[in-house]
């Protein structure tokens, strides 16, 4: 029986990260958790690459035009998506997450989604770091395992 397992090691990876600016306060920390994530487990800082756009819904954009470039093991996409007193917050959510998934799918590259979607700002807070750990963290082990997987995949 064969089985395709990934493992944790950016080491000799290259990724990038595409951040909202958005909602900062809680995308900053998810940034520093992912990147702290993956330096300890060997990824060299110059193997890094940040991307900043306005918010959620220019992520996929930036991700597409990344994975065109190539070079890249994978991307993470960090954001935060707060709901509010209107509609917007589903469009934001759907169009995001769709527009991600269809980037690794069209790139055969893993694509994280890391794009936070709360009810509030308590909640949002609570996964950049502070009482449910830092989701930015949990997603760059997510990414190193679907390189790996890809890789192995590819071969």
């Amino acid at each position: 029986m064969s089985e395709v397992v990934g493992d944790y090691s950016a080491v000799g990876r290259r990724f990038a990260f595409v951040v909202a600016r958005f909602n900062s306060l809680v995308t900053e920390p998810l940034l520093r958790g992912a990147q702290d994530c993956l330096v300890r487990h060997g990824a060299a800082l110059d193997d890094l690459k940040t991307v900043w756009v306005p918010g959620a819904l220019e992520i996929p954009l930036a991700c597409k035009l990344l994975a065109q470039a190539g070079g890249l093991d994978g991307i993470l996409a960090l954001g935060a998506v707060i709901r509010g007193e209107t509609a917007h917050f589903d469009v934001v959510v759907g169009q995001s997450a769709a527009g991600i998934a269809r980037v690794s799918y069209d790139f055969s590259l893993p694509v994280i989604n890391a794009v936070l979607t709360t009810e509030d700002t308590d909640q949002a807070f609570a996964r950049a770091g502070t009482k449910a750990g830092n989701k930015g963290f949990d997603a760059a082990l997510a990414l190193m395992e679907m390189a790996e997987v890809a890789a192995k995949l590819r071969a």
